[in-house]
Formats: structure tokens, sequence, C-alpha cells
């Protein structure tokens, strides 16, 4: 979807759905759902929409980390950890690719100090 009025209404529809097969899910979704809609909220180009809207990036980090750190038996103090994971982190890096529409992020951030400004004007 293109318009966030359309993915609400849409987001909407699986909530009705969802509500006959599992009222928790259903709960889970409706407590979600505006930042399910954030990048469409935001008027995101469909590039960079496509990179933020699922968390992928993330749980590849994540993945990366964990399968690094699985070995390690026993965590003596948090200076240890934080070597570990700063360890795993610069590994995972390797890994990463460049954002599709890495070029447009200077819209993400006008955007983002948009709802900021908004947010301080209400306060």
């Amino acid at each position: 979807m293109e318009d966030y009025a359309q993915a609400r209404q849409e987001l909407e529809k699986v909530h009705r759905w969802l509500m006959g097969v599992s009222e928790a899910a259903a709960r889970s979704l409706e407590e979600g759902m505006e930042e399910l809609l954030t990048v469409h909220r935001l008027k995101l180009p469909y590039e960079l929409r496509k990179t933020l809207d699922n968390t992928n990036v993330i749980e590849s980090c994540f993945s990366v980390t964990s399968g690094m750190c699985r070995n390690v038996k026993r965590w003596r103090n948090e200076t240890m950890a934080c070597r570990w994971m700063g360890s795993a982190l610069l590994e995972a890096e390797k890994r990463f690719h460049r954002v599709r529409g890495y070029r447009q992020i200077p819209l993400l951030q006008k955007a983002l100090n948009q709802e900021i400004d908004k947010k301080m004007d209400v306060a």
C-alpha cells in the first residue's frame, strides 16, 4: 500500500479477521498497529520503505552475534561480555549490505524532524 489511510483500512480488516481466529493475536496486532504504519505515515519513498518495514536487518545482526557468542560457557564479567559483543558486531558488520534506498535517508531525517517538531508543539 502506498497511502497511510488505505494501509490502515487494510490492517483493520486483518485485525477484524484475526479477532475470529485468535483474540490474543488480534490484541497484539492492535497494540502495534501505529508502529506498523510508521513508514506510511512518514511518506517515505518505496525503496526505503521496503527496507524499513521489517526487522530483517536487526534480526540478521542478532543472528550473527548469537552464533558467535554461543560457545562462551562462562561469562566472567561485564567487560568480557562487552568485548565479545563488540567483536561479534564487528564480524556482523562485514556481512551488512548497503541499505536499499540509502540515498533517500535525508528524506527520512527530514520526516523524523518534522514529527519531532509536531510533538514539541503539542508539549
